[in-house]
């Protein structure tokens, strides 16, 4: 239960709903307590007609009764009997009526509430995912990650709604039936509720069991989501290579296991709430047979009535007894669930604004200082001793063969990752003590990976800057030489892309992301390999685009091939993890080493095109 502590904080917010839930709670189960007394008091006066006996009741029977009906009895009891049987009847449906307004309110206070907490923790959950770093991300699947924040996240809502309102409502219902039945009468109350204590250990039993199987169930159904999710977004590299029927009996084994230990949860709760309608079937037999001996022996204060209020006493508690099973599973699940969202929610980001971290308006200049960075999980050494200065407005190209590291540069200068070593500044300034969000939004990275969202190409542009107007989309879309293929779509720029752009080519995604990154137009730009799926045509026109755009700009573009239209100020070529060679194209062709091999192998291929 400890794991749901952390859901005090949401109860302290709608706390006032919260205690008015409790209130109507309260409300209710008293109106519904006094039927049972009112019914009594109705068989006992059949029971005394049929005995040819006065109709009217002195006070010392009722004194048992509830204040509300005793006066109630008080104002009618000495009209006749037909009158009082219809008023006890009228009464009843009023007290029924009253009792039932008074559940609506319970159900409006509790259960609204949970749907605002269930709408608090998600977007508690989505923001803490924001915030976790790269890293954690290559280590947790989307779909567990899904499943945390809509799966778990309702079985944690009916905790703070249902199992809560039942809990409540128990507590009330069993308060104020055991008060009036010890009232009326001790030894019939200890007999009819005797079951009950092998009722809690039931309870206590079957519950540990629930639990572990509830936390392996929800386990599963993440492995269950993921795999889905893994299909679906990888559907045409499984048709592709003809996988449909492997990939459907992958999914079928962990269908099956999710569904065995499903129907084991199934069968043990089939187990359960039968067995507790048994125990309280018990309780009503006993009060039925012992009531009816003390009538038949004359035992003082013994009645017909007496035992049909413990019988509608019984009645009442059937369910809110049988619900003890059902909120304490409920709040089991809750647990669990809790337990898997907060191994989320207490992870803390490995990249976060240290205390002197403080926003810095960026100008261009950047230093890589004796840089090295190991990828915590595979212990890859993807960067070593680098260093490198870029002086504002300058155009550095870095060049290497894949897996030589380039793209983890990109990923440091945007402080993706923090490095093991050395030290990278902006203008003199620690990237560590910039705070993450001045940096990032003062930055235009193109990602090697392309990622657009499922939203029309207008909107994908301005994911850039939402206050950007048309003009600043068409003047974007241009650059990247995208505009003329944009506005040859039936909806132009209102076209709708499919989820990750799937609807586009290669090419076009990559350069609506380009188009994106530059209509931020900060002073820092990053380019990481975003024209490998243009044609050798586009690819020229969008460097002389580039060109211009970037005139006063600093810009780092990472790329596998060599861009000898454009002007760089300096050329970085890498191999595994370290700088080998750096110069401008003119020298590093002189020198006739990596580079000028490299420059070599290109035009080769270019000239065989």
């Amino acid at each position: 239960m400890t794991q749901l502590s952390t859901l005090n904080k949401y109860f302290k917010k709608y706390k006032y709903s919260f205690i008015l839930g409790i209130l109507f709670v309260i409300l209710t189960n008293y109106f519904r307590i006094l039927s049972p007394q009112l019914t009594g008091y109705v068989v006992n006066s059949v029971v005394t007609v049929l005995n040819g006996k006065n109709v009217h009741n002195d006070a010392s029977q009722l004194a048992d009764y509830d204040f509300s009906v005793r006066k109630i009895i008080q104002w009618f009891n000495h009209e006749s009997f037909q009158t009082r049987i219809l008023f006890t009847g009228i009464i009843l449906l009023v007290i029924a009526l009253i009792s039932g307004f008074f559940m609506f309110l319970m159900r409006q206070t509790i259960i609204v509430m949970s749907r605002h907490i269930e709408f608090d923790q998600k977007n508690e959950i989505f923001n803490h995912y924001q915030k976790l770093d790269t890293g954690f991300y290559k280590t947790h699947s989307t779909g567990d990650l899904m499943n945390r924040i809509s799966e778990d996240v309702s079985r944690v809502r009916m905790y703070t709604g249902p199992a809560i309102m039942y809990f409540i409502n128990l507590a009330a219902i069993i308060g104020f039936s055991l008060y009036f039945m010890i009232r009326s009468d001790l030894k019939l109350t200890l007999l009819a509720l005797g079951p009950l204590p092998l009722l809690a250990f039931a309870i206590y039993f079957v519950n540990t069991i629930i639990n572990k199987k509830s936390e392996r169930i929800q386990a599963l159904l993440s492995d269950l989501t993921t795999n889905a999710q893994e299909s679906y977004s990888g559907i045409r590299v499984i048709k592709s290579f003809v996988q449909e029927n492997a990939m459907l009996n992958f999914f079928r084994i962990n269908s099956e296991s999710y569904r065995s230990h499903a129907l084991s949860l199934a069968k043990t709760e089939a187990i359960y709430f039968p067995s507790m309608s048994l125990l309280i079937g018990f309780s009503t037999l006993i009060t039925i047979l012992v009531g009816g001996l003390d009538v038949v022996h004359h035992v003082p204060g013994a009645s017909v009535g007496k035992i049909a209020e413990f019988v509608l006493y019984i009645q009442m508690l059937t369910f809110p007894v049988s619900a003890i099973g059902w909120t304490a599973s409920m709040t089991q699940r809750a647990v669990a669930s809790q337990k898997r969202i907060n191994e989320f929610l207490l992870t803390e980001p490995i990249i976060k604004d240290e205390n002197n971290s403080k926003d810095v308006l960026l100008q261009g200049n950047i230093s890589f200082q004796n840089i090295n960075f190991v990828y915590p999980h595979t212990g890859i050494h993807a960067i070593k001793d680098f260093s490198l200065e870029i002086n504002k407005g300058e155009k550095i190209a870095i060049i290497g063969k894949t897996g030589c590291g380039k793209s983890t540069i990109a990923q440091l200068m945007l402080r993706m990752y923090n490095v093991q070593s050395g030290m990278i500044t902006y203008d003199e300034q620690n990237v560590n003590t910039i705070t993450t969000q001045s940096l990032r939004s003062q930055i235009s990275y193109v990602p090697q990976d392309v990622f657009l969202f499922s939203d029309s190409i207008k909107n994908n542009i301005r994911f850039g800057e939402k206050d950007a107007t048309a003009n600043d989309v068409f003047e974007a879309a241009k650059q990247a030489s995208i505009f003329n293929e944009i506005n040859n779509f039936d909806e132009g720029f209102e076209t709708m892309v499919g989820e990750r752009g799937v609807t586009l080519s290669g090419g076009q995604k990559q350069r609506i992301s380009i188009a994106r990154a530059l209509i931020k137009k900060p002073e820092i730009v990053v380019f990481d390999d975003c024209l490998s799926a243009v044609d050798a045509r586009t690819e020229n026109e969008i460097i002389g685009n580039l060109y211009n755009y970037l005139q006063d700009k600093t810009a780092v573009i990472i790329t596998h091939r060599i861009f000898s239209l454009f002007n760089f100020d300096k050329i970085v070529v890498m191999d595994d993890g370290k700088i080998v060679e750096q110069g401008t194209h003119e020298t590093l062709i002189a020198e006739k080493g990596m580079y000028f091999t490299m420059y070599q192998k290109q035009q080769e291929t270019d000239n065989l095109k």
